[in-house]
Formats: C-alpha cells, structure tokens, sequence
C-alpha cells in the first residue's frame, strides 16, 4: 500500500512494479488528479488521516506492507497505520516526533554536535524594552511544523515580529513556533541520506537558489543544482556528526532529509524530515548512477530487513559519478493562465529526465509566496556546468506561460549564470 497519490510517489510505484510487487495507492484524490494511482494496480478512495479505515481495507486485502516515502503530510499517518498493521516502518512514533518538531529536531542536534542556527524564545517579545536588548533583527519566524514556506515571516522589528508569531501560530497545527536569526544572506544547503542498517548514506547535496524579494518569493526556492559546492565541505566537517544523530535517534532504515545554511566551516541545519524531498532528484540519481534508492526501501517494507544486495550506495555517489543535475521551478505571478506552449518540446529535450506540470490552462495562480505558484518541475542531468546551463537556458527559453492579457506570468527566473560560478568553485578545488 503506498499512501499518496500525487505524482512525487509514481517513481515509487514504478519502482515496486520493477520488483514484481502489486501496489494499491490511496488519498482523497479521484483518479484524473492523482499520478501514482493511474499507475497502480489498483486505488482506494480514502483521505490518508482515515487511519483505521486503510488499516481495515489494508487487511481485508492482505497487504503485507506499507509505505509512504516523499510527501510531509504523509509522515504521521503512515506510522500511525504501520503500527496498528504491526508492519514494518522507517520510524517509531518518538523517532517520527523528533523528525517532524523543529524545536525537537534541534535539541537532538545539539546533543550531538550536529549545528543549528540560533533561536530566541516567547519570553524574549514579552515586552518592546526587552526584545530591544535580547533580540539581533533580523529574525525569522515560523511554525514547527511548516512546510512548504508556509506561516514563514522575516521580522526587523519588534512590531513585525508580534505579526509574525501570530501568523506562525495560525499556520501551526500544533500550536507550536520557532524564532530564530536570519540567515538568509549565507549559502542555503540541503542533503538527503538514506538509512540502510544502520549506516547513513548521503546521496543528495543540493544548493538551492532563491527567488526575488521583489516577487515575493525570496524564501522560495526557484531552482536547485546538485551536487552542491560545499559537497566537500559537508562530508569532511559534518557528516560524521550526522551520522551519530541518526544513531542517537536509533533509526535503522529509512529516508531523511536535513536542509539547512552554511555558516564558516560548518551547517546550521533548521528543517528535517523522515522522507524524501517532494522533488524528483531520485529519478536523477538513478539517471546519472543507475541506481534506484527505492529497491531496498520497498525490501524493507515488505520483510522487516535490508539485504546486503540491496545496499549497493557508497560514499562516493555524493558525487553523481562526475555529472550534474538541476531541478528548475517555473513559477508564476497571480493570475489566469490562458496559454501554455512549449512543455512537449521541453519533455523531449535529451537532458531532461522529468518534468510534470502542476496548472492547466484556465488556472488561477493566486499570490500565496508559497509551492503554490510553481507551475512545474522540470529536472535535468547533464555532464558539466556548461551544458547544464545551455539545458537550463533553452527550457526558459522554450516554455511560455501567458495570461489573459497575453502577458508571460513567469517570475524570478532562474539565473543560469550560477552555472559558471559553481564551474570556477569545483575548478578552484574548494
């Protein structure tokens, strides 16, 4: 049973079809709205908070597993229905808490060395004349348990930052926040690791790159280039920290992202996850190494185990065997598509490995600074900087998106010229 039927869990299914395994995907979507369920065997109509009607249906079925590997939304429940299958799953409901709760999350990195950006308290806006002599503006504030930038303000005053907890508090279905330094003037930094038996394999680095604040989407990512530049640096000055986080929190096998900032000669991380990013960089790992991190996930789902065969990452595949890839967001200004041109085109083009839209024409696109004014994911695997930036060139130049004036709704363009500028830094040695 895979729980989510939007499209970033199709590689999942396509992956357990691979494996001769029969899948049933489930959610509230119909079937014209939900990828993953046009590729099963078979689809289920029922929201993945219904926990005990999907483990009802999961035994009258016979599933003999459960999984949910890319989608936030997921994370809890699919526990909550392991548990009551009494099947396997990446985490217990502790381990599930610690990598879900920011503020949890941080106090498990501290105990371990593991960096973190630093934060302030409620106390500390209890009154102007204390905020004043406590607080370094900017500041960031956001829910605990926010996704996709949601509920997120940067503060530079004590009357902005009264705005932003209430908004933050709106956001959070926990009730719960966290206030923390702006960082956003250093380097963004994302990784993602897979947990087999115990050993965390980093196979994800990834720079994100920001759009304008000018469009309001200065805290959402417009683009991404992977491997990241600061690789090297994570793996010799923060990796083994990691690891000993993972093995605090006592996970065996399993998906985690951490993102986070680079700070000096360090990473102060800020967001986790017991999953995969909602993005689509398993299918380009897969495209430039030939390997699918699914396989031993899907193992483990079914018996309870990894097999050694199945644990075929080493340290090395950090760095995608030598290539490159990117994953380019197209996003939109408010307003109602009326044309769309150029995706088939795009869909063809021989370093494109994946691309999905998320509007159709006759769309409204409101303005919400959020992932809700993507219009699509586009990824990218090439040889070298240079290539990716003629790649990342010729689908901007190629798609076009216009509303009803006839005006192109793009924003925050991806700036390719970042290519060259990560080509010098992987030339420069750093």
């Amino acid at each position: 049973m895979v729980l989510g039927g939007a499209f970033q869990h199709c590689k999942l299914v396509e992956a357990a079809h691979e494996l001769g395994v029969t899948v049933i995907v489930t959610d509230y979507l119909p079937l014209e709205q939900a990828p993953a369920k046009q590729l099963a065997d078979k689809y289920y109509m029922n929201n993945i908070t219904d926990i005990d009607d999907i483990v009802e249906f999961c035994r009258n079925e016979g599933v003999d597993g459960v999984i949910a590997t890319s989608l936030d939304a997921c994370q809890r429940p699919y526990q909550q229905i392991c548990e009551k299958l009494n099947v396997p799953c990446f985490g217990n409901a502790e381990q599930y808490r610690i990598l879900t709760d920011k503020n949890v999350f941080k106090e498990y990195c501290k105990k371990n060395g593991v960096d973190v950006i630093p934060e302030y308290r409620m106390e500390d806006f209890s009154d102007k004349d204390t905020c004043m002599q406590t607080v370094n503006f900017p500041i960031f504030i956001k829910p605990c348990d926010s996704r996709g930038s949601r509920g997120q303000t940067i503060c530079n005053t004590y009357e902005e930052a009264l705005d932003g907890i209430k908004f933050a508090m709106s956001e959070s279905t926990i009730g719960k926040i966290v206030i923390e330094k702006y960082m956003g003037q250093n380097n963004d930094f994302s990784m993602t690791i897979i947990v087999l038996n115990g050993k965390a394999y980093p196979f994800r680095t990834v720079d994100r790159f920001l759009g304008t604040m000018e469009d309001g989407l200065d805290k959402l990512a417009v683009g991404a280039a992977m491997p990241s530049v600061f690789t090297e640096l994570y793996m010799t000055k923060v990796h083994d920290k990691v690891q000993k986080l993972i093995e605090d929190i006592g996970l065996v096998n399993a998906p985690v992202f951490m993102q986070g900032f680079v700070d000096g000669d360090t990473v102060r991380f800020y967001d986790p996850g017991l999953r995969f990013p909602g993005g689509e960089y398993e299918r380009m790992f897969k495209a430039a190494m030939n390997k699918n991190v699914f396989y031993p996930l899907i193992e483990y789902a079914l018996t309870g185990e990894v097999s050694e065969d199945a644990v075929s990452l080493n340290k090395d595949d950090i760095w995608l065997g030598g290539k490159v890839a990117a994953q380019v967001l197209p996003t939109l200004r408010a307003g109602r598509i009326s044309s769309i041109e150029g995706m088939e085109k795009i869909k063809k083009h021989p370093r494109v490995v994946s691309a999905f839209e998320r509007f159709a024409i006759g769309d409204e696109i409101v303005e919400t600074h959020n992932v809700n004014q993507r219009f699509c994911e586009i990824d990218v695997v090439c040889d070298n900087n240079d290539e990716m930036k003629n790649a990342v060139d010729c689908i901007y130049n190629t798609l076009e998106i216009l509303d009803e004036n006839g005006e192109s709704m793009i924003v925050s363009r991806y700036d390719t010229d970042l290519f060259l500028k990560r080509k010098k830094f992987f030339e420069s040695g750093r």
